[in-house]
């Protein structure tokens, strides 16, 4: 499948991590979300109800991340994934990709982020 919707960089904060101190204050986790789908009927009919609504994804993506926490990036990313191919519509993906990143992650030294991509498919 060549069609996809791309939701880029959402930005949310939450309390994930292995060590007690990232649990105490919320800090930023940055995610998108590719799916993949044919679009041809939507690009046709113009209308939602022949594609996914990506609020839908967002809302997912928020929830999960500013919900209850995880240890791992990798659970935060498995959860968005099985969320978003459980929404209305999802049945029609073929593919979704997570990509989650913890900017301010502590390593002791310089570095952007920590970053996980999974990649399911139905």
């Amino acid at each position: 499948m060549t069609d996809s919707i791309s939701l880029v960089n959402m930005r949310f904060r939450g309390r994930h991590g292995a060590l007690e101190e990232e649990l105490e204050q919320p800090q930023p986790f940055e995610v998108d979300v590719e799916l993949y789908l044919d679009l041809r009927a939507a690009g046709r009919s113009d209308e939602l109800s022949e594609t996914i609504d990506y609020r839908g994804v967002f809302e997912i993506s928020r929830n999960v991340v500013e919900g209850p926490s995880c240890s791992l990036i990798e659970a935060l990313a498995e959860r968005i994934a099985a969320g978003v191919l459980s929404l209305p519509g999802g049945d029609a993906v073929s593919e979704v990709v997570v990509r989650v990143r913890k900017p301010e992650v502590n390593l002791g030294g310089a570095l952007d982020a920590a970053a996980v991509e999974i990649r399911r498919r139905r």
